[in-house]
């Protein structure tokens, strides 16, 4: 069965009636992806800890994004953001955005996770961003891979489709169906697309 990944980048107070709907999704959501400040954010934000929250009492996977650069980002400070994550907000894992997709990248993106585990006390899981499919050597570092980012004119991609992999599209019609068995599509464009939901969960207004 298909599952949700959802990065839903809008604050709680001020799109309450769409965190709800996430909510109230559960059941059919892999995770949701939290950004309270295109990443941890330089203090808690309590409307996103109390969403957190809630989330997590539902038995939803909360995912915390940190951006990567592409694995030029220092080890240090990625794993310095995640403590954040999991400090104030309580995430069972990371989404880490704008991940490498060569094999050059891959000691980086395993040392990460060896720093990860020894930073949370709880198994991470691990979500890369790559955008586009990556090396084969990312499949035994992640939980889950993104092998797709971009509109849905482009979609579907070339290139395999595994149980691991993940697919972000956006400016997706009503009737659209992914091809990956975690997916996300949304009708939102460009410059910020990850401001909507899937179109089965918009609220009704």
């Amino acid at each position: 069965m298909s599952k949700l990944l959802v990065p839903y980048y809008e604050h709680p107070a001020e799109q309450p009636e769409a965190w709800d709907a996430l909510i109230a999704a559960a059941p059919s959501l892999y995770g949701v992806v939290l950004n309270p400040a295109n990443g941890a954010g330089s203090s808690a934000d309590a409307a996103f800890a109390e969403v957190a929250d809630r989330l997590r009492s539902a038995g939803v996977r909360v995912l915390g994004y940190v951006d990567t650069a592409y694995g030029a980002r220092p080890p240090q400070d990625v794993v310095r953001e995640a403590a954040r994550h999991r400090a104030w907000y309580g995430v069972h894992g990371l989404f880490l955005d704008q991940a490498a997709t060569s094999a050059l990248q891959l000691p980086y993106y395993a040392d990460l996770r060896a720093a990860l585990a020894a930073t949370y006390d709880t198994y991470v899981t691990l979500v890369l961003n790559h955008g586009a499919v990556p090396h084969p050597g990312y499949a035994r570092i992640a939980d889950l891979l993104v092998t797709f980012e971009g509109p849905w004119s482009a979609y579907p991609p070339a290139g395999p489709t595994g149980p691991d992999t993940c697919h972000l599209v956006y400016g997706a019609p009503p009737d659209a169906v992914a091809q990956a068995p975690v997916h996300c599509l949304v009708p939102g464009q460009l410059p910020h697309p990850w401001g909507t939901l899937p179109h089965r969960l918009e609220p009704v207004r």
